[in-house]
């Protein structure tokens, strides 16, 4: 028994990792949860591939969304199970539906090129980028803090003819020192109760001919004067057929959620749904993201968990607050619970031109570490009105024949006795939809910077706290050691359970490396095999988060993990 309940020895303190994105990308990548995409050959930027684990953790995402939200949905307002259809649309489209959508004419960042290096950046994240990307900027403000408004001339000249020229050699700091800095004190001298705050002041450095050009602002990469802001298009395009022309043009879809509107009728007419009901789908999505950032938070391919949840006009309100509601306990039930998590209603002015005359339109945020102390998006739950199934409508030629027939609001209103020409206004309508929207790879990203649980008392100083159903392997069996037929007990009890959980078998090194390496990928239990097991039926279970362990009977540890994983 003794043997049974040894762990490994506690790890250095010193060893212990800060909770920063550098430490989990590590983690990421030794363990086998992601690689960069295409990385013997260098890398692709703004593509990601999982690895044997981290698909795992994302298929468990999906899985229990596709659950959760198609299989078996909750109740809705209205007191009534929600009815939801799946649908598996194809990723290239008739060039048509992106024209319907506004795509084609609309869907472009605003994006300025760098003269010096060619690199693009998009105009709106410029200074959230050069304050979290640059490696130049984050040098210069080392050497150069503007608290008081105060110039350092020699110390800005000394780094500039120093680290500047290696790390920024197109910043008019770094090409005309004296004369950037004239500008600059010019400016300081000339206003001195009303001192340049930061962007005025990295404006002027990267100016070298202010009454020629104005203000200047430089690129993250090398400080060259970026350009103008000019629309840059976000969708991949590509051909269909052997001839590349205008006519055989095709684009890889931004968004799942058209396909779901372009089968609207095929899934009314095909199924017994009536409204309010939802079409869901789990798809990959394309966009030529300028600058791609963050690890997988924003890539160029990603997938997405859409739902749109098609509705009487009149009932936007209370499904909207419904879906609002319900999609952010959803990400709570998963290991998402916390101060990390947050409801955030949209301003007037942050809302899509679909969504101004709506109920309303929230983002899920969660607080990553390259976004604290403030969060970033996971998933929007938005009421687009009928501005999807309108445009279908008019640019398919369709017209009014992909109107809903709501035979039983018709019913309902003939019983009140409402006259007939009233009833027909009203019984044939666009549905109103309400959007959740959320990121499989975000939301796989979210469960792993949460998981991350810096801890002086693991060997590596760290283990994974997943929510046990999110847990790429749900328990290791391991015989205590490699002989007096323990192998063979816990492989009986391996073949067993595989067939209801992801597990692990092994049997080589001690018990207590095992154990360290199944803290850091995250295993919530641990069944080992000792000697007492063949005399008594009886095995050690281990608890991932606390390091405690009890005996159970082995007869018993199929209907232990189906009651702490809900499996």
């Amino acid at each position: 028994m003794t043997e049974s309940n040894k762990e490994a020895a506690p790890g250095n303190p010193s060893n212990v990792p800060a909770k920063t994105m550098e430490a989990i990308v590590a983690l990421c990548r030794r363990r086998g949860f992601v690689f960069q995409s295409s990385e013997i050959y260098g890398g692709i930027n703004g593509f990601w591939d999982y690895g044997p684990l981290g698909v795992e953790l994302k298929r468990n995402l999906k899985d229990a969304w596709w659950h959760d939200i198609v299989r078996c949905p909750a109740k809705g307002p209205d007191g009534n199970l929600i009815s939801m259809a799946g649908v598996d649309c194809t990723i290239i489209m008739n060039p048509k539906v992106w024209v319907a959508s506004g795509h084609v004419g609309t869907f472009a960042d605003p994006t300025r090129k760098c003269p010096g290096c060619g690199h693009f950046v998009r105009a709106d994240q410029l200074w959230d980028i050069l304050a979290t990307s640059s490696e130049w900027f984050a040098s210069l403000l080392q050497e150069f803090t503007p608290v008081t408004g105060e110039i350092d001339t020699p110390r800005l000249i000394k780094w500039a003819r120093g680290k500047g020229k290696k790390l920024a050699p197109n910043l008019a700091l770094v090409r005309d020192p004296e004369v950037t800095l004239s500008f600059l004190a010019t400016r300081v001298n000339g206003q001195p109760t009303a001192p340049p705050d930061l962007q005025e002041i990295v404006r002027h450095l990267a100016t070298s001919q202010l009454h020629a050009t104005g203000l200047q602002e430089p690129c993250p990469i090398c400080g060259g004067a970026l350009g103008e802001a000019k629309p840059f298009t976000l969708m991949f395009e590509s051909h269909a057929g052997l001839d590349k022309t205008e006519d055989s043009k095709v684009y890889l879809r931004p968004e799942t959620a058209q396909g779901i509107f372009a089968n609207f009728r095929n899934v009314v007419d095909s199924t017994r749904v009536k409204v309010p009901f939802g079409i869901a789908q789990i798809g990959k999505a394309f966009r030529n993201e300028v600058t791609p950032r963050n690890f997988t938070f924003r890539s160029r391919e990603f997938e997405q968990m859409e739902i749109e949840f098609f509705i009487r006009p009149d009932s936007a309100k209370e499904w909207y607050a419904f879906w609002r509601d319900a999609r952010f306990n959803w990400w709570k039930s998963i290991g998402l619970a916390g101060e990390n998590l947050q409801l955030r209603e949209h301003d007037r002015d942050e809302l899509s031109h679909y969504a101004k005359a709506g109920a309303g339109t929230s983002d899920i945020e969660y607080r990553f570490p390259f976004t604290a102390p403030g969060f970033g998006e996971l998933e929007g739950v938005a009421h687009r009105t009928d501005f999807d199934l309108r445009q279908h409508a008019e640019h398919s030629g369709l017209g009014d024949k992909l109107k809903y027939f709501d035979q039983e609001w018709q019913v309902k209103l003939q019983g009140e006795g409402v006259a007939k020409e009233e009833i027909n206004k009203k019984v044939k309508y666009f549905p109103h939809v309400i959007e959740p929207s959320a990121g499989a790879d975000r939301g796989t990203l979210a469960l792993l910077c949460e998981a991350f649980t810096p801890d002086a008392g693991r060997p590596s100083g760290v283990f994974m706290k997943f929510h046990p159903r999110m847990a790429p392997i749900k328990a290791g069996i391991y015989p205590l050691v490699n002989k007096d037929g323990m192998p063979e007990i816990a492989d009986k009890l391996y073949m067993e359970l595989r067939g209801k959980f992801n597990l692990e078998f092994d049997e080589k090194q001690a018990i207590g490396k095992r154990y360290a390496r199944m803290d850091e990928v995250g295993t919530p239990y641990c069944f080992t095999v000792d000697s007492d097991t063949a005399k008594d039926q009886t095995v050690t279970v281990r608890d991932r988060d606390t390091a405690s362990q009890q005996r159970i009977g082995i007869d018993k540890v199929g209907a232990f993990l189906a009651e702490k994983i809900g499996g």
